[in-house]
Formats: structure tokens, C-alpha cells, sequence
């Protein structure tokens, strides 16, 4: 007589969750100084680009205007 088997079948969510956990406890966290000289590092970036791209935005301006008032 052939038996059956039993397939138990997770709840998607709680396999997620699992997974989640599992795959965290694989990361390589940063330490405290690591992540402040990132953290620095990306706030000087983000200022580099925001005071290129408001020089560029100003330039733009400045020639639309004298196009403009010919």
C-alpha cells in the first residue's frame, strides 16, 4: 500500500521572516567608527553635489535671462 506523504506547507509570511533572519545573521555589520566615516563621507558627497548642481542651476538662470531680454 503506497503512503502518503505529508507535506507540512509553511505560511509564506513566516518563511519570509525566517529567511530574513537567516540571511541577517550573515551580514557583516560595520562598527561604530566605520559607519561614522561613512556617514561623513556621504554628507560631504551630498554637499559637493548640491553646490555643483546650485552653481549649475544659477549659470542656467543667468543665460536664460540674457536670452530672454533680447
Amino acid at each position: 500500500m503506497a503512503e502518503k506523504v505529508k507535506s507540512k506547507k509553511t505560511n509564506p509570511i513566516v518563511a519570509f521572516f525566517r529567511e530574513t533572519v537567516g540571511e541577517l545573521r550573515k551580514v557583516s555589520w560595520p562598527t561604530q567608527r566605520e559607519a561614522m566615516q561613512l556617514t561623513g563621507l556621504v554628507i560631504v558627497v551630498m554637499l559637493v553635489i548640491g553646490i555643483i548642481l546650485g552653481l549649475t542651476d544659477a549659470g542656467a538662470h543667468g543665460l536664460l535671462n540674457l536670452l530672454l531680454e533680447i
